[in-house]
């Protein structure tokens, strides 16, 4: 899924972003992971909705999350002996904040599955994207600091875009999984403003995400397995589909979203992470036989706008100060 993107100096520098990495990327290169990762994410929605057709929702969540940990978990035990020979592993209470953060996503992930149930791929991939206007309103309540007066024509536009999609009708309209899908951008919103901090403190971003998929698989194993139906050939009719989603969407994509980020200009990121709405609407259309009229399109590219105004607004801003107090 789409994370907000932080805006850097250089943003609009044409050039290859220097790293400490022993290959570095050039910009086309950063950009070319990026739009992988955005294509990996917008194409898993596909694969979730295929598994909920022999597969209970918290049972899948449970094993892609488990399924992704594992290939996280090689990377994350090299950090932890990187930060054991410098007597900084994590302590009790930051083990607390990373299963904080695993039920968080939790949370986010199992209503988005419960949601697809109900509901197009489509709708599931531009009503994801309601959690990016929301991460700032949310930043405002927790410490009184006021978004950016864009980020409320952004929240504005996305209800109306949301409204868009259910036709121009009544909000009636909306399937039971709609509102699923806009309840679990929420704790995706309080996920995307932790996560960067924890990771941050711990010095180990593959740690923390390892940890929270442990800890979201866990708790969705154990509640699925309490209150689903579970059969082996389920499993196995939905493997493809856990495999998919464990291996690339959940391990490599937010792996290769990391290697990418550390080289890629803030301005690209945004405009070519947001495009995952894009790509859910294509595959979904062509795999799943979504089709939408003139109404529910308008719908989405007016969420496709609000998104990438409330992404770029904090880059193009940086660029517009610096550039209007440079001495000419």
């Amino acid at each position: 899924m789409t994370q907000p993107v932080q805006a850097d100096a250089s943003a609009f520098d044409d050039v290859a972003v220097p790293s400490s990495t022993h290959v570095p990327l050039t910009r086309a290169r950063s950009n070319a992971l990026l739009l992988l990762v955005a294509l990996i994410w917008g194409s898993a929605f596909v694969a979730q909705s295929l598994a909920m057709r022999s597969l209970g929702s918290l049972m899948f969540t449970g094993l892609r999350f488990a399924l992704g940990a594992a290939v996280v978990a090689p990377f994350a035990w090299r950090e932890w002996r990187m930060l054991r020979a410098r007597d900084r592993q994590p302590r009790p209470r930051d083990l607390a904040h990373i299963a904080g953060l695993g039920t968080l996503l939790f949370l986010g992930a199992a209503m988005q599955q419960v949601g697809m149930r109900t509901t197009t791929v489509t709708n599931t991939g531009f009503l994801s994207a309601l959690y990016i206007p929301l991460v700032p309103m949310l930043g405002w309540l927790a410490s009184r600091h006021a978004p950016h007066w864009t980020t409320w024509i952004a929240a504005a536009g996305c209800v109306a875009g949301s409204w868009l999609l259910t036709g121009g009708g009544s909000l009636a309209n909306f399937h039971t999984g709609d509102w699923w899908i806009i309840a679990s951008s929420l704790p995706w919103a309080v996920h995307v403003m932790l996560v960067g901090r924890a990771a941050n403190r711990l010095h180990g971003a593959m740690l923390v995400a390892c940890g929270q998929f442990v800890a979201c698989a866990v708790l969705a194993l154990l509640l699925g397995a309490a209150t689903e139906p579970v059969t082996p050939q389920g499993v196995a009719r939905a493997l493809g589909a856990i495999v998919y989603t464990g291996v690339l969407s959940v391990g490599l994509a937010f792996t290769l979203q990391v290697v990418a980020m550390r080289h890629a200009h803030a301005a690209d990121a945004a405009v070519v992470l947001s495009s995952e709405t894009v790509f859910t609407a294509v595959f979904g259309a062509v795999f799943m036989g979504d089709r939408m009229g003139s109404t529910g399109l308008a719908g989405c590219a007016l969420i496709l706008a609000c998104v990438l105004m409330v992404q770029l607004q904090p880059i193009v801003g940086r660029w517009l100060a610096d550039n209007l107090t440079r001495p000419a």
